[in-house]
């Protein structure tokens, strides 16, 4: 039940599908690099305080949370589709629609 889309149209979503995936693995890279940083210095003892994991699981989850909306529940997993498309049938069903 999907409408068919335009060669320009492919384009725009497969330009902001790749958008939106390359934007989760540069928040990764980042996320592994300051981390490893802020590890390495407090385990090397180039800082005075200890290495605090809270803020890597924080941001973890943040990372964790980004994921799952570009890959699960991004317009790229067919779920988003999965789910329009059952709610489509059953407002049709529910009021006699088209």
């Amino acid at each position: 039940m999907n409408t068919p889309l335009n060669s320009e149209q492919i384009e725009r979503l497969a330009h902001r599908r790749a958008s939106a995936k390359l934007g989760w693995y540069f928040h990764a890279a980042v996320y592994v690099l300051v981390n490893f940083f802020l590890f390495a210095t407090a385990y090397f003892g180039l800082r005075s305080r200890p290495w605090n994991p809270y803020a890597t699981m924080g941001w973890g989850l943040g990372l964790a949370l980004h994921g799952v909306s570009v890959f699960v529940l991004g317009k790229g997993s067919g779920l988003r589709e999965r789910m329009v498309a059952q709610e489509r049938e059953r407002l049709k069903r529910e009021h006699g629609g088209q």
